[in-house]
């Protein structure tokens, strides 16, 4: 196979599967064989990229030239094949999962569901691969459209309401990322993605500088879940659980901060991020969005909700890790790229799971749950264990290079956010645990497990957490491709 390829087959692969999937409507088992199908190609696909990316190759595809000098382009490089691989690999799971869900909790609409899902992965594969910010522009909204027949899945008035908003945010970053694409076009002629950015010989004065990095943050910090532009998250958690966890560790908030990480360190550059001053803003915009959304986490007697607060606030330890500008840091920002996904994916499958098999939502009403779903219990407990920082979870592991990138740049403060956050992490995680171990529920002796269809990618997600914490290398060489992707950064800036 033409490797050069790959990137475009990854793609579209999920893609063409929506055809079988709309025709296979009335045969369910047929259907989902088509997601299971797609689902597993597109990962060996990805993978098939990976050995390259270790030796920081890249894969490059010219499609077309959309006008003079702005092409519709691919570039499967080291950062975007490490996101590619966190996606593609949890979709598996996600479809397994979605499959017991949709079919215990009796969902409408379910092929409708599961092809908008396919296209979800496309537009998320094509963001990890995109050559330059007007493919990516494509893919991003495309990302958007795509999600919003899954945030009303259900068509009730709450989810309708949510869907607006998500689209009257996601579209308005659309158009602001637009914007700040044709500025930078206008100031370099250029789109394409550098490492060490496309900005860094542009001479620009610091107003201007200043007033273009506020259009792209405002463009791509809506789906990274940046206070104050952040409100459509909680509200989304509308749409079915496996749905939150698309948004929440998949694909949509992912793309967020993946878009994020290409600003800072492909369109901008460390040297230009910190000669004017930029990085701090995102310091304090990643700080003070950490802390609120942990406080505004304790208030959720929805658990879902509880859990939406708390993606608000990891989301921005990956901004945090990657506004140290520091190699330490920005390793450590990429390496909670991972960590994040795979906690928050088990922490709403437990959700998903409680819903479907005791049809309940407030954590007020999860007293001796665990009793009857130990399983899924034990998976919450190592979920919350890690985003609180606690080892061997792989969350400790991301958050101990952040502290040591903080360290690395001589800033104090960082690491004494990072430290109240796992605090407070701990203070809106330890009652649900409590309530589910030990108090005693009512109207439990019936129930037992979810379906193995649930429950299995619970377990197997919650097991990856501990294994990437003790072995940050395994399988896939996260750590050391984090590492090599941030030093690519620095390297570049240098003169």
């Amino acid at each position: 196979m033409d490797l050069s390829l790959v990137p475009l087959l990854a793609i579209l692969v999920s893609l063409v599967v929506v055809v079988p999937i709309m025709l296979s409507s009335a045969r369910p088992n047929l259907r989902e064989f088509w997601t299971i199908l797609a689902a597993v190609i597109k990962f060996v696909l990805v993978l098939t990229l990976l050995p390259g990316a270790m030796r920081g190759e890249s894969v490059q595809l010219h499609l077309v030239d959309l006008a003079p000098g702005i092409p519709l382009a691919l570039n499967a490089d080291p950062f975007g094949v490490y996101f590619a691989v966190i996606a593609s690999g949890l979709w598996i799971f996600t479809s397994f999962y979605s499959i017991g869900y949709v079919r215990g909790a009796g969902e409408i609409k379910q092929t409708r569901y599961f092809a908008s899902f396919a296209v979800c992965l496309s537009a998320t594969i094509g963001i990890a691969f995109s050559a330059n910010l007007i493919t990516f522009l494509l893919f991003y909204e495309m990302l958007t459209v795509a999600t919003y027949p899954l945030v009303i899945h259900n068509e009730k008035k709450e989810a309708i309401d949510a869907g607006r908003k998500y689209l009257a945010f996601t579209l308005t970053a659309g158009l602001l990322l637009v914007a700040a694409s044709a500025l930078v076009y206008h100031y370099t002629g250029t789109l394409d993605f550098t490492p060490g950015g496309i900005l860094s010989d542009a001479d620009l004065p610091h107003t201007a500088m200043l007033l273009l990095f506020i259009l792209f943050l405002a463009a791509v910090g809506v789906k990274a879940g940046i206070m104050p532009i952040h409100g459509w998250l909680p509200a989304a958690m509308a749409a079915p659980t496996p749905v939150s966890a698309l948004l929440h560790a998949v694909a949509v908030v992912k793309s967020g901060v993946f878009a994020i990480t290409r600003v800072v360190g492909y369109v901008f550059g460390v040297d230009v991020m910190g000669d004017y001053g930029l990085n701090d803003i995102l310091i304090l915009l990643a700080g003070f969005t950490i802390i609120v959304a942990s406080l505004i986490a304790f208030a959720q007697n929805n658990l879902k909700r509880r859990l939406a607060y708390s993606t608000v606030g990891h989301l921005s330890y990956i901004v945090l890790g990657v506004a140290l500008l520091t190699p330490t840091g920005m390793t450590g920002g990429i390496m909670h790229i991972a960590a994040h996904a795979t906690m928050k994916i088990t922490l709403f499958f437990c959700a998903g799971a409680i819903y479907v098999n005791l049809h309940r939502t407030e954590i007020s009403n999860l007293d001796g749950i665990a009793k009857v779903m130990p399983w899924t219990m034990a998976a919450f407990v190592i979920g919350s264990m890690g985003l609180a920082g606690i080892p061997p979870i792989n969350g400790f592991f991301s958050k101990w290079t952040l502290a040591l990138g903080s360290l690395e740049g001589d800033m104090i403060f960082p690491v004494i956010i990072l430290v109240v956050s796992g605090i407070l992490n701990v203070g809106y995680f330890f009652p649900i645990i409590y309530r589910a171990y030990f108090k005693p529920g009512k109207g439990l002796e019936k129930y037992g497990e979810a379906s193995p269809l649930m429950v299995v990618p619970i377990m197997v997600t919650a097991v990856l957490s501990v294994l990437f914490g003790l072995f940050p290398n395994l399988f896939f060489g996260f750590y050391d491709l984090a590492v090599d992707i941030s030093l690519s950064l620095f390297n570049s800036a240098a003169p």
